[in-house]
């Protein structure tokens, strides 16, 4: 939860973070303190396991979209979520990102998440392309 807040401080417009991971990993926990960093800690997050998609406004012209692709069969199917406008205009947390195959944008955040040494305990890798550089450095916890 650190860390999604920490990261939700250096996100803007336009940034996709691809949460990648297990069942129970805690993809949707990650992205709950994300989303209640930017939006306040009273905000209701549900998990969009079944609608595909939550989206939260930010201010009056950004946004903020959350994303569960668990359930996409095809890559194609994300095109019906206007995946591409999100893309392009908010923030995109993403839970499932490898069932979009190419639509994934090669300009991405990577959080993968794996069980750590007891129960309560997750192992994070990040992987970010160059342009995640300079504001990763600025990330303490």
């Amino acid at each position: 939860m650190a860390l999604a807040g920490a990261l939700s401080r250096i996100a803007r417009a336009g940034d996709v973070i691809a949460l990648k991971g297990d069942l129970g990993t805690g993809k949707t926990v990650f992205a709950r303190a994300f989303i209640r960093a930017l939006c306040g800690a009273e905000t209701e997050v549900p998990s969009p396991t079944f609608t595909l998609v939550q989206i939260y406004d930010l201010d009056d012209e950004e946004t903020l979209h959350h994303f569960d692709l668990y359930r996409l069969e095809d890559p194609e199917e994300a095109l019906e979520l206007d995946i591409d406008d999100a893309f392009a205009d908010g923030i995109s947390l993403i839970e499932w990102p490898e069932r979009l195959g190419s639509y994934l944008p090669r300009q991405h955040l990577e959080i993968a998440l794996s069980y750590g040494g007891s129960q309560k305990q997750r192992s994070c890798l990040i992987s970010a392309t160059a342009e995640w550089d300079q504001r990763l450095a600025e990330v303490s916890l």
